[in-house]
């Protein structure tokens, strides 16, 4: 059953979300939304506020629907690339230690990101990068479908129920709980509905991340949700 505690022994493996997970790249995102706004002659935050609740060519065809959606999504790309080169990035207390204790082949990034992106924040937090990585380019259909998480169990070589999904957001835990995975919420104040357990915070997490992988959970820490 999804959310049990796994037999002893059993190789087991973690599939984390990026942003908002591992990385606080909130102000990131704000800040490149501002100036691709700007750009345009928008309000940066009715744009902002609408990307929040859509994916980029929704949020176009929303705020400018009379330009061409292809020049809009390059002209952010564009901007996103300056920001992973100029901008500040922060990882998550307990980021570090977590990822740096899991083998490599033991875990993966699901991100509606690019992968170029991602190993370029990672770069410059010092952060490791595993071997399997599921981006946007990775998949038609992106969160909330279980596509990037089943696509990540199969690059790993791991069946569904021994893959455990940390998430922060709801279409990334709904993502996770239709792939047949354990799902876990982390730096929330409050649970994410559907996630087998809550954590305020990534660092409250560690220790029962890595006891999963090991098959030995802690009897400790924050309590099944539901």
């Amino acid at each position: 059953m999804i959310g049990e505690p796994v037999p002893p022994g059993a190789k087991k493996y973690v599939l984390f979300d990026v942003d908002g997970t591992l990385m606080d790249a909130v102000d990131n995102q704000r800040q490149v939304w501002r100036a691709w706004a700007e750009r345009y002659g928008l309000d940066p935050d009715e744009v902002y506020q609408v990307a929040l609740r859509t994916r980029p060519m929704e949020t176009f065809a929303q705020v400018i629907p009379d330009r061409d959606p292809r020049e809009c999504l390059a002209a952010l790309h564009d901007l996103e690339d300056e920001d992973v080169r100029s901008g500040i990035y922060t990882a998550f207390d307990g980021a570090a230690e977590l990822l740096n204790a899991l083998p490599s082949t033991a875990w993966a990034l699901v991100t509606s990101n690019y992968e170029h992106r991602v190993r370029g924040r990672f770069a410059r937090t010092g952060l490791p990068v595993p071997d399997v990585i599921v981006d946007a380019a990775s998949v038609e259909e992106g969160k909330p479908s279980p596509v990037p998480y089943l696509l990540a169990a199969k690059r790993l070589g791991a069946e569904p129920e021994d893959c455990l999904v940390i998430e922060d957001a709801p279409s990334g835990v709904q993502s996770g709980l239709r792939a047949g995975m354990t799902v876990w919420g982390v730096n929330t104040p409050v649970a994410v509905d559907g996630v087998h357990r809550h954590f305020g915070s990534l660092r409250a997490a560690v220790l029962d991340i890595l006891a999963f992988t090991s098959g030995t959970p802690r009897p400790e820490g924050s309590a099944p949700v539901g």
